[in-house]
């Protein structure tokens, strides 16, 4: 299966929680840090605690780049343990001139081969264009996040009626020949999601910010269920892999996402 169609075969069974695998020494179990691989056996446990109830997973590369070529060997080891059947998104926001993003996407869908990419657009057309070269890959586009620095550059007013996220989420549309653009929108913007929804048309969202950021599930799902749009997936890293750290951690792990999951088929069916 190629990326798009990894992401409608989760999401067309109402699973739309992205498992987040930003793992972190300084937070994981404790009974694993004193043995000689505790981050990937840390997300070997939480790959196979939640691979049956997922969506996707992404995996934020600087949580391993920082130790080098340790942790992109860490890197190698755990992308070869994911099922090959789920969506794998490298979160590496890249957006550089062409040759250079020429390079990152070679990077990103050649040498590691995740299923998808997460890009700055900043830099225009250029810069996104290697990507979207591999029609077989889906690339998320930042339109508006969910951090508090989204103030001081994608909300700004361009004097047109729109502001600049809306732009970005205008030229994505535009872009988006080969069906593999979507977007990045933060759920921490609800009222923002709930006015601009329409204008993704037929654009995958990504939506990080539920749980440890504040973002709202029920009200995130009932959004995109009003407007029968099932291209979505949302985000959970910290509260759902740190949920527990206990010895019996994957139990737990386990039952948040299923509550996830029967929270996202509860507004759907009702």
């Amino acid at each position: 299966m190629n990326a798009i169609e990894k992401f409608e075969e989760r999401t067309k069974k109402n699973f739309h929680i992205c498992v987040g695998l930003d793992s972190d020494i300084k937070k994981i179990p404790q009974h694993l840090t004193s043995s000689d691989d505790p981050i990937y056996n840390f997300n070997r446990a939480i790959i196979d605690a939640t691979y049956k109830h997922a969506a996707a997973y992404k995996i934020n590369l600087a949580f391993y780049e920082k130790d080098g070529t340790r942790g992109i060997e860490l890197l190698h080891r755990t992308l070869e343990y994911l099922p090959k059947d789920i969506l794998i998104i490298g979160d590496a926001k890249r957006g550089d001139i062409g040759n250079t993003s020429k390079m990152y996407a070679q990077a990103l869908f050649e040498h590691f081969n995740f299923d998808a990419s997460t890009l700055s657009p900043y830099m225009g057309y250029d810069s996104i264009t290697p990507f979207l070269e591999y029609k077989d890959k889906l690339n998320f586009i930042l339109a508006l996040t969910s951090n508090p620095g989204s103030n001081d550059f994608e909300k700004l007013d361009l004097g047109t009626g729109k502001k600049l996220y809306q732009k970005v989420i205008e030229k994505v549309s535009d872009w988006n020949e080969f069906n593999n653009c979507g977007i990045v929108f933060g759920a921490t913007n609800l009222e923002e999601l709930k006015n601009n929804i329409k204008s993704f048309a037929q654009l995958k969202v990504l939506l990080p910010g539920v749980g440890a950021q504040g973002g709202d599930l029920e009200s995130i799902v009932r959004i995109f269920k009003e407007e029968n749009n099932q291209n979505f997936i949302i985000n959970v890293s910290r509260s759902l892999i740190y949920a527990d750290d206990s010895v019996k951690f994957t139990n737990t792990v386990q039952k948040v996402i299923m509550q996830y999951n029967s929270i996202v088929n509860d507004v759907f069916n009702s």
